[in-house]
């Protein structure tokens, strides 16, 4: 089976890459997508559209520039994996979890035994939740096979 997988969420650790070798390694037919994951190139989205005096509306048109990514590959998708770290807060990647389970997409949460508390109503929603990116993998072997 050929699955369209959407990695969603924290973007300083090695994670995707983890996940990708490890579905490669598995023989996997998977199409791996994202949003954006350089932190300068996504805050400067819309700069072309001109410039702003407030961060605010810097912010605004950017967030709906990277929204036309987002959207459509998470609609496009067969699965999302949302990962949840422990330095920074991912408010995009709980805002891509709860589109997810509006549209009806199945994913899987990725975050430690640390934020099982903040994360509950996002984990209740998900098909799976992981602690290890070899977790994620092993759903996509079952999945796939």
């Amino acid at each position: 089976m050929r699955l369209t997988v959407y990695l969603s969420g924290e973007i300083h650790t090695t994670w995707r890459d983890e996940i990708k070798q490890g579905a490669a390694a598995q023989g996997l037919d998977i199409e791996f997508t994202s949003a954006v994951t350089d932190h300068d190139a996504s805050d400067a989205a819309g700069d072309h559209l001109g410039a702003e005096d407030k961060q605010f509306w810097r912010d605004h048109k950017s967030a709906k520039v990277n929204a036309i990514r987002t959207k459509t590959l998470i609609q496009n998708c067969d699965v999302a994996v949302v990962r949840f770290g422990d330095k920074y807060k991912q408010w995009n990647a709980a805002f891509d979890a709860g589109y997810c389970a509006a549209l009806g997409k199945p994913y899987v949460t990725l975050h430690d035994e640390t934020i099982i508390h903040p994360l509950k109503e996002v984990d209740a929603q998900a098909m799976a939740w992981a602690t290890t990116t070899k977790q994620v993998v092993e759903v996509l072997v079952n999945v796939c096979k």
